[in-house]
């Protein structure tokens, strides 16, 4: 019933169901390891230069400014295809930073919130704040035009410290029928070292098929 629903509100609006509003932005993901540790997924323990497309969205259809769990979306070409990586605005807080987190301001923290399996553990992953994003879409266009993104990217274990792993560089913004036509499933569009893992990970694919059918995908 609940993916029923979801493809029919997706099909009424024409537009995504969940953060409908956003800009996409070409990108590159550098990737340096943890110094002394291995994770046990290629992505968070080898040095490389990953071509990006990176979008940045409200997850609801609120004015301007306004407080919202804010989204941020990787997606990273690969030879063996796409792998999307979906993190949402969260806070710094231990017992509290896996649940999302409403906010005015773009430059905040954004984590995954639910678990990936990496080896033979479960590891969450974050970006550190950038302050002076400023709190519309369109201050974000602005700031990758001018002084340029760079937001650190850590990972962390359920109860850990964040670890250093990777910078994410926004580039240009693409056009707004390029955000229109991109479509993000973490689960279906996972490195096969590093897999979204959990009940509800599971549960959440049905609903982002459901919400791509319903917008014509």
């Amino acid at each position: 019933m609940l993916t029923a629903a979801v493809r029919t509100a997706a099909h009424a609006r024409g537009a995504r169901l969940l953060h409908p509003r956003g800009r996409t932005f070409t990108g590159a993901l550098t990737t340096f390891g943890t110094r002394g540790h291995r994770w046990g997924a290629a992505l968070l323990d080898e040095p490389g230069v990953h071509p990006a497309v990176v979008r940045v969205s409200k997850g609801a259809p609120t004015p301007a400014g306004w407080p919202d769990v804010l989204g941020l979306a990787i997606r990273l070409p690969q030879p063996g295809g796409d792998v999307d990586l979906l993190l949402s605005s969260c806070t710094a807080v231990p017992v509290l930073r896996h649940l999302p987190w409403p906010r005015r301001d773009f430059g905040g923290r954004y984590g995954t919130l639910l678990a990936y399996r990496a080896g033979r553990r479960r590891v969450f992953l974050a970006t550190q704040p950038e302050p002076g994003l400023g709190s519309t879409l369109d201050a974000v266009v602005r700031a990758a035009a001018g002084p340029g993104i760079q937001l650190p990217l850590v990972a962390a274990s359920r109860w850990g410290s964040w670890r250093s792993f990777a910078v994410l560089r926004f580039g240009p913004a693409l056009d707004a029928g390029a955000d229109a036509a991109l479509a993000f499933d973490p689960i279906a569009n996972a490195a096969p070292d590093l897999a979204p893992v959990g009940l509800v990970q599971r549960l959440r694919q049905p609903v982002y098929r459901a919400s791509q059918q319903g917008r014509g995908r």
